[in-house]
């Protein structure tokens, strides 16, 4: 079984997916309390770090899956883009991967990412030896109420044990299209009604907390955990 460290983890919607699709989150990374007390609660046997700038993560994983904050990009945000205190931790996601082996990657943020960011996020993985694919895919596109539009990226280390320092601009972006289609399997269906809860298919024993917002939609985690 695959093994995840799950970074800004919020109330887990990003595992719950994962879990879905056959992974198994071996670490948690949440700084806010309430949100570690419902992790602690629901997963009570996976070590949780609270503050990713300064944590020491030690578990080999074969994915990082980071929704990394998304203040500073998105619309209704200070539009500062990816350099900005809040959306700036993108940094802290790669100092963890650089920690943890040359896992794959699985980095999720709002569509407007596209234009306050994208360059220098791709940017990034490439000179750290990662290939990156991303498309925007909205929590409608599998039976939900509500838009929920995301940028979701998804990136593989190249040559195996390259080293990290090469740059690899030049095969980073093959994708970016907003309105490519998404290959959902025939089971899709079934993993959004397998997930009891509201709309966004967090179970109704977390819905009541705040972090409930920013809570990615756990069965489109799954369908596209299922593409990697």
């Amino acid at each position: 079984m695959p093994k995840v460290l799950d970074l800004f983890s919020g109330i887990g919607g990003m595992t719950l997916g994962l879990q879905e699709a056959g992974y198994e989150t071996v670490a948690f990374c949440e700084i806010e309390p309430s949100a570690r007390f419902l992790l602690q609660h629901h997963w009570p046997n996976v070590k949780i770090y609270d503050d990713v700038t300064e944590a020491e993560f030690s578990e080999p994983v074969d994915l990082v899956a980071a929704g990394f904050p998304c203040q500073d990009i998105s619309q209704a945000g200070k539009r500062a883009g990816i350099t900005g205190e809040r959306s700036g931790l993108f940094w802290a996601v790669l100092r963890a991967v650089c920690m943890v082996g040359r896992p794959k990657l699985l980095l999720e943020n709002v569509a407007a990412l596209l234009g306050r960011g994208m360059g220098d996020v791709c940017g990034a993985l490439a000179e750290i030896g990662y290939d990156a694919e991303w498309n925007c895919i909205p929590a409608s596109a599998i039976g939900a109420p509500h838009n929920r539009d995301r940028n979701w990226i998804v990136a593989d280390p190249i040559g195996g044990e390259q080293s990290r320092q090469e740059p690899r601009s030049w095969t980073v972006g093959r994708v970016g299209g907003q309105q490519q289609p998404f290959p959902w399997d025939q089971g899709w269906r079934e993993a959004l009604t397998s997930f009891r809860g509201m709309d966004d298919g967090v179970p109704r024993s977390v819905d009541r907390t705040d972090g409930l917002r920013n809570a990615v939609v756990p069965p489109l985690v799954a369908q596209i955990a299922k593409q990697i």
